[in-house]
């Protein structure tokens, strides 16, 4: 009775805090018909929205997966002075309010800024522009690859490494035939995570990017930008293509799982 009981708690509270809401939305977006649908993902601003996050997410993305493997070997592999604080800070992201992180972004770029004067005299313009909505996004999604590598690396421990490195192979040899094989899976789970986070980003990017329509408006600004316009079907339907990546990503995420256990 009790286990039951359990479950359907947890079912039911599931339902409320995700599948209501979700499904109000995909609800409030077809109940005039598709065609107000399709006319309001298609339009110029809502397409572009759409390019512009897809174009941060190729971006960030393997950045931050480069970066992630990198510091993972670095804190599991390598015993350096000052590694226990890089560790750290990795988690940064995830404790830190992401519009904190625009705003620091904004005082380091921005016309006054510890940056910004040097900017200016070059012509670089870093805020309110693709740049600085890349580095928001980066700095979110960073801990995801490494927090996901860095258990198995530990786990699988340097004994093939070492074996390898005895017998002649070079570090990147090494690092191709032994070490990525074994963490792969961790890796492309640690890559969906960071890209559900980089497609769902607002806080930072919001602060830094300034939200101007057909420029700097990604696609969850423009379901912020619609629905205080009072355009709801633009709104929800914004929103409703914002669950589909989501989806999208959660497949992934079952896919990669199977292949974790398979391996």
């Amino acid at each position: 009775m009790t286990r039951y009981g359990v479950r359907t708690l947890s079912l039911g509270y599931l339902a409320v805090i995700l599948v209501a809401p979700v499904g109000l939305i995909f609800w409030r977006a077809f109940e005039q018909g598709l065609h107000p649908f399709w006319a309001a993902i298609s339009n110029p601003i809502a397409v572009h929205a759409l390019k512009l996050t897809l174009e941060i997410t190729v971006i960030a993305v393997p950045l931050n997966t480069a970066f992630g493997i990198l510091c993972a070997i670095a804190i599991v592999r390598h015993r350096i002075p000052g590694m226990g604080l890089v560790n750290a800070l990795v988690d940064l992201p995830l404790a830190l309010s992401p519009v904190v992180v625009g705003l620091a972004l904004y005082l380091l770029y921005g016309r006054d800024g510890w940056f910004g004067h040097w900017l200016l005299a070059h012509g670089v313009q870093v805020l309110f522009a693709l740049p600085a909505m890349v580095l928001a996004t980066m700095f979110v999604s960073l801990p995801f690859v490494v927090r996901e590598v860095v258990p198995v690396l530990r786990e699988i421990g340097t004994q093939q490494e070492e074996a390898a490195a005895t017998l002649g192979a070079s570090a990147l040899t090494t690092f191709r035939r032994i070490t990525f094989p074994a963490i792969r899976w961790a890796v492309a789970y640690g890559v969906v995570l960071t890209t559900a986070r980089s497609l769902g980003e607002f806080g930072a990017v919001s602060i830094v990017s300034g939200g101007i329509e057909g420029r700097t408006q990604t696609l969850t600004q423009y379901v912020q930008a619609s629905y205080e316009n009072f355009d709801q079907t633009g709104a929800y339907a914004a929103s409703v293509l914002l669950a589909a990546l989501a989806v999208t990503t959660l497949l992934l995420m079952t896919v990669v799982k199977r292949g974790d256990r398979s391996s």
